[in-house]
């Protein structure tokens, strides 16, 4: 994928690299991958995106999910699918196509323009119907209220065909020799067309009169332009229902950015709602290029922006790094103007581009002493280094300062690493935006004295007794600074490096001891408040009922908790053994709830059948007495 950028604007061109022939194995399209670099890294985004021998129009329907293209030689249109990635359909054609529009929504409705004068109507099935206009037609709009083809070429007159009569219709009489193009504003219909004369006409549909009147070719030339002949209306689109953009024929307007394709372009059409831009080339292949600052990739080649996205944060070399851009004017102090017009150089906007090899081989020649010019620069630089490692005065902020000079320093041992070997460099949290905070509000400022600091940072004591020395070093040297406005010198690092020898002490040791300084403190804390409770003297505090409420003694509460715990039905037993359930007046507006433990028809069921099977059981055992009584007696048994 190759990348070019003008004016800060990158574009990246989908379409570079070779192509392979179709009637190639893929056994030797594999062998030809991997010989060849060009082949390897090329990205075939639509499968034969390509014409036999050139391609002279393409536009996108208005789904965004075909793609038409018009080329010869034979003269033909191809249809291709976004959503296959592929060539959906191809017909020849009688003639070669001046331009063509769709007018559904996909492809199941077009119309062709050819150059030999024929209006060539094509439906989902193919060819449909075929006529014929006066002269030479150069460009065509559609009004869809009205079902009219506004047809403009090698005439005055706008040729009308209405698509629901089916028959042509007066034209519109224009006061031009002859018309390029047209359009037809997609939000009130105002139909314009431009001239060769360098005018835009406006006519109302509705009225079929002029109602406007553009002179851009007198509008555009100044004093500075430098054309040799009028500026003919070359191309015309609208852009909302106010806003309207002209082409003209010497390529005046402001440039956004610009391509330059190895071959001519015939046509350019962009992907709707996107960045993509599709070109027609006096080639075969056809171009796919993709500018992100225009829009976001088309949803079906969404991959495109990580792509493009790992290109930007691994930049390579673009299409102008072998070249060098000048302008007339270093021309004339290199004395290179006599190769104005020849192959060395290429004209570009208001300059030209050239080899940087042979710029600089011409620049040696003109300039013998920049050898010493680069010298000096060299020395200056080495004079720079080593006056960056010598001591300088750190600037400190008014929040942390203490934490800030622990960044000072971690961050100089980690430069001295990284001379020795190499490490990867982290970001700072001083030159970080995000934590800039920190150091300006006071509400972010470090409590040494807490208890969290104290036991998550145990060997800190001796690290910030030597950070504050310095710090307080810092300080006065920033106040001498203040009133003498003179840069003084620092203190040694012997005093430091000899106060630094001192034998650090053991990790258990400094936690134990920072324990119990942390007890002693806080059993000075409870003996200064024992002391305080003793000295105090509590005096009885009276409350006031409001009416409408009863006292109820702290025993009432407790007793109130123990219930909470119980269930509803021990709750209601309880109330009801202790005479409470009812409630004649309560502080809630003398509203009550009675609860009345009632039995369901299933549980009376259940005990009515229980009661009738007890009573059963009593009879039989009754008269089971009874006979055991009579066979005692010798009584015939019956």
């Amino acid at each position: 994928m190759q990348v070019s950028s003008l004016n800060e604007v990158k574009i990246y061109s989908l379409s570079c690299g070779k192509s392979l022939p179709e009637w190639l194995s893929d056994r030797k399209k594999r062998a030809l991958q991997k010989k060849d670099v060009d082949v390897r890294r090329r990205i075939e985004l639509i499968q034969d995106f390509e014409m036999p021998t050139v391609c002279t129009t393409i536009k996108v329907s208005k789904d965004g999910q075909y793609i038409l293209a018009t080329g010869t030689y034979k003269p033909r249109v191809r249809c291709y699918d976004t959503y296959q990635l592929s060539l959906k359909f191809e017909r020849c054609l009688d003639s070669e196509v001046v331009t063509f529009d769709i007018l559904s929504d996909d492809y199941s409705k077009i119309v062709f323009l050819h150059n030999d004068r024929y209006i060539e109507f094509h439906s989902q099935q193919g060819f449909y119907y075929k006529t014929r206009i006066p002269k030479f037609g150069r460009d065509f709009s559609y009004h869809y209220p009205s079902c009219d083809l506004y047809f403009v070429g090698a005439s005055s007159e706008v040729y009308r065909l209405n698509l629901e009569q089916g028959r042509y219709l007066n034209p519109l009489q224009t006061d031009a020799a002859e018309n390029n193009v047209c359009d037809i504003n997609s939000e009130h219909g105002l139909f314009a067309t431009g001239t060769v004369e360098g005018r835009v006409e406006c006519w109302d549909p509705r009225t079929r009169n002029r109602v406007g009147l553009l002179d851009c070719a007198l509008s555009s030339v100044t004093a500075d332009s430098e054309i040799n002949s009028i500026p003919t209306i070359s191309a015309l689109k609208f852009n909302g229902a106010l806003t309207m953009a002209v082409g003209t024929s010497t390529g005046q307007g402001k440039i956004f950015t610009s391509l330059e394709p190895e071959h001519d372009i015939n046509d350019v059409c962009l992907y709707p709602n996107s960045g993509m831009l599709l070109t027609a080339n006096e080639t075969p292949k056809m171009g796919i290029y993709y500018i992100p600052v225009l829009g976001p990739a088309p949803r079906w080649c969404s991959f495109l922006d990580n792509l493009t996205e790992e290109l930007e944060e691994n930049p390579e070399s673009t299409v102008y790094d072998d070249y060098k851009f000048v302008t007339r004017k270093d021309l004339e102090n290199l004395g290179l103007t006599h190769l104005i017009g020849s192959p060395f150089l290429r004209a570009y906007m208001h300059g030209f581009f050239m080899d940087i090899r042979l710029y600089h081989k011409v620049k040696l020649m003109v300039n013998p002493f920049a050898y010493e010019e680069y010298r000096k620069d060299k020395i200056r630089q080495k004079i720079e280094e080593t006056r960056a490692q010598r001591v300088q005065l750190k600037k400190l902020p008014k929040v942390n300062k203490e934490l800030a000079l622990k960044l000072i320093e971690e961050e100089e041992e980690k430069q001295k690493s990284m001379w020795k070997k190499k490490v990867k460099n982290l970001p700072n949290i001083l030159t970080d935006d995000r934590f800039k905070v920190m150091f300006e509000n006071p509400d972010f400022q470090v409590d040494e004295e807490s208890e969290e600091f104290r036991l998550l940072n145990p060997l800190v004591s001796k690290i910030s007794e030597k950070r504050k020395k310095k710090l307080r070093l810092l300080e006065q040297q920033e106040r001498h600074e203040q009133e003498d406005e003179e840069e003084p010198e620092g203190k040694p690092s012997d005093a430091e490096s000899s106060e630094s020898s001192d034998d650090e002490k053991d990790w258990v040791e400094e936690v134990r001891k920072q324990r119990r300084l942390l007890h002693q403190e806080e059993k000075r804390k409870r003996q200064e408040q024992v002391k305080e409770d003793q000295q105090t003297v509590l005096k009885p505090q009276f409350y006031e009922i409001k009416a409408g409420e009863e006292f109820r003694s702290f025993k009432d509460s407790a007793t109130k908790q123990k219930l909470m715990n119980k269930t509803l039905e021990d709750r209601l037993k309880l109330e009801a053994r202790n005479g409470t359930l009812n409630v004649s007046d309560t502080t809630v507006g003398s509203k009550q709830l009675t609860f009345t433990l009632k039995r369901s028809e299933q549980q009376k069921k259940q005990q009515e059948a229980e009661k009738l099977h007890r009573q059963e059981r009593k009879k039989l055992r009754r008269s089971a007495g009874h006979l055991k009584s009579k066979h005692k007696r010798g009584r015939p048994f019956h």
